[in-house]
């Protein structure tokens, strides 16, 4: 499949118009309360928080190329609430009343995000929607009515997950082969790139100074050096998310894991009365190496999955710009799923990375002796996630004991990565037998593969 555009960060913005300009980088040695390095949702939700916490703080973003260039402006648009981490690694340092409160403050990221769109006029497409997850085939199935049950279990209202069968499931979506699903209630679809470049003029109308093409080349104790300068501050936040990799002394925190997309171009009338999703969910299903999609403000589809899923030594893309194989790969997904959309033209694809802690658990947190604080490992979780973690940042750099500071994911450490090779065999391994996992369902098999258990734990997945 022949793509238009391949690249050139995302289609969030080509459908802006443009490629941001960049602001000013950093002139000099400068001095701050607190610096913030990496300017995508974690370090602007962190100093949005901030400032209207404390007015006088003084707060400055470092960003090595521009607000939104990372995976802030190349995801999915899922603003999902969602929790897709294990909770029993959670519980094994917390407990059931805590993990059910973190759960529930995920949850509430997005009515949170709604809120201060509305509030600071930041027009993101943002829709109330349900998110639908569809079984193809039996083994899918059973996976879907487990995770409902999951779900449930632990939800503080389960009222908000409903398990649907073959034909209720189809009346939303006409997927083809589709045996039934589940959906999540309370979540929404936005546009990523207006996201977030409304918040980034949202913190700079409170006072944030943001910098950019400034390159990050230590973080130490009070202290951020860049090829522009040096940025004294008594606290320093890493909110680097898929790029922190790129950071000395970080190479082996957070895996950088690659995902990319592709867009079809805008379907007539008549082509979506034949696909239905007239309620216009967030779609996902139930396979190992599962896909997220969403219907645009416009009436596109995007498509998305990891593809090629990881550059050896945590490398990253160049400007979005993705693998031949990874477009055939998302269309293939697109056709199977919805074959009205065979004779459709794709319009865009591109990629980017998001980052893995070795547990596959996000964190969030500040070192007291340092000062130094982080938050991320989002596993693709983070449009909203990483709300909660700029309230949560904004409430430790303040020294404030909220419930947000006692949620179990706060301080909370993991091991580092395995040096290469390692890392690159471990995930290529993982998502070769994900593959090989569901082409055996796909098949006929009607249970779930071993071969996916095997593959979860050769990375602790």
């Amino acid at each position: 499949m022949q793509v238009k555009r391949n690249g050139d960060i995302s289609f969030w913005y080509a459908d802006l118009g443009h490629i941001p300009a960049p602001r000013p980088s950093l002139p000099g040695d400068i001095e701050a309360d607190v610096a913030i390095v990496g300017a995508g949702y974690t370090g602007l939700w962190t100093a949005y928080y901030l400032k209207k916490a404390k007015p006088s703080l003084r707060v400055v973003l470092i960003e090595r190329e521009f607000a939104g260039f990372g995976a802030s402006g190349r995801n999915g648009g899922w603003l999902s609430g969602g929790f897709g981490w294990s909770r029993e690694k959670y519980l094994k340092t917390s407990t059931r009343q805590g993990v059910t409160a973190m759960q529930k403050a995920m949850a509430g990221c997005v009515d949170e995000v709604i809120q201060v769109a509305t509030e600071e006029g930041i027009d993101a497409d943002i829709r109330r929607v349900d998110n639908l997850t569809v079984a193809t085939n039996p083994a899918q199935l059973e996976r879907v009515r487990e995770e409902c049950e999951t779900i449930r279990s632990w939800d503080a209202d389960p009222e908000r997950i409903e398990l649907l069968d073959a034909e209720a499931t189809r009346a939303r979506i006409n997927i083809r082969n589709v045996m039934g699903g589940f959906v999540i209630h309370g979540q929404a679809r936005v546009q990523p790139a207006k996201l977030v470049r409304g918040l980034a003029a949202a913190v700079e109308r409170l006072g944030v100074s943001i910098y950019e093409k400034t390159t990050v080349t230590a973080i130490a104790k009070g202290v951020v050096t860049t090829d522009r300068g040096t940025v004294r501050a008594e606290t320093i936040i890493r909110a680097t998310e898929g790029f922190t990799a790129g950071i000395p002394g970080e190479e082996r925190t957070w895996l950088a894991l690659n995902s990319a997309q592709i867009v079809t171009e805008p379907l007539p009338e008549e082509l979506w009365r034949k696909i239905g999703w007239e309620g216009h969910e967030l779609l996902g299903n139930a396979a190992h190496a599962y896909c997220y999609a969403q219907r645009t403000r416009e009436g596109r589809i995007t498509m998305g999955g990891r593809g090629v899923p990881y550059r050896y030594g945590s490398r990253t893309d160049v400007n979005g710009q993705t693998q031949q194989a990874t477009i055939d790969q998302l269309h293939t997904i697109l056709t199977t799923l919805l074959p009205q959309t065979a004779g459709c033209r794709i319009d865009h694809a591109w990629c980017g990375v998001l980052g893995v802690p070795r547990d596959w658990c996000t964190t969030v947190g500040l070192d007291p002796a340092t000062r130094i604080g982080w938050a991320g490992g989002y596993v693709g979780l983070g449009v909203s996630s990483s709300n909660l973690s700029g309230r949560t940042l904004a409430d430790l750099v303040l020294g404030q004991n909220t419930e947000l500071t006692r949620l179990p994911w706060v301080n909370r450490k993991v091991r580092p990565w395995e040096p290469e090779p390692f890392r690159w065999l471990g995930v290529h391994s993982m998502y070769q037998l994900y593959r090989i996992a569901d082409n055996r369902e796909a098949a006929g098999l009607a249970h779930t593969s071993r071969l996916a258990a095997l593959a979860d734990s050769i990375t602790g997945h």
